[in-house]
């Protein structure tokens, strides 16, 4: 698989999905569980770790590697685990787990079951 690609190889989570952290964190000085962002990116030989944009920061201390680089302290996020990760819909307001479906063509697509009407919903439609 070419490391360019947004796409997770054990999951159907994409590059800009909505994801819900549901476990991770460290109890009471940081927690997750329950925060809401967006896929920044893929990282790890097998893509099992998320960068999620603004949740899981940590600070990284740079060294000024060239005259014009500053150096100090970085704040930059660090990978999650996927499977601490669910895809998160807005209107329902709760995480989902991703499947693949037909949708309404016929056609193959990416979705997840509606928890309150149990139809499938296609996301890529």
């Amino acid at each position: 698989m070419n490391k360019e690609q947004a796409v997770s190889t054990k999951a159907r989570l994409r590059k800009g999905d909505p994801v819900m952290i549901i476990a991770g964190g460290s109890g009471q000085s940081r927690p997750l569980i329950g925060k809401v962002g967006k896929v920044a990116g893929f990282s790890g030989d097998s893509r099992q770790r998320v960068l999620v944009e603004g949740l899981n920061m940590v600070t990284r201390h740079q060294k000024a590697t060239a005259p014009g680089k500053p150096s100090g302290k970085v704040v930059k996020e660090a990978g999650i685990h996927i499977s601490n990760l669910m895809y998160y819909v807005e209107s329902l307001g709760r995480p989902v787990r991703l499947k693949y479906g037909k949708n309404d063509q016929g056609e193959r697509a990416r979705g997840y079951n509606n928890p309150e009407t149990k139809k499938f919903v296609a996301l890529d439609s």
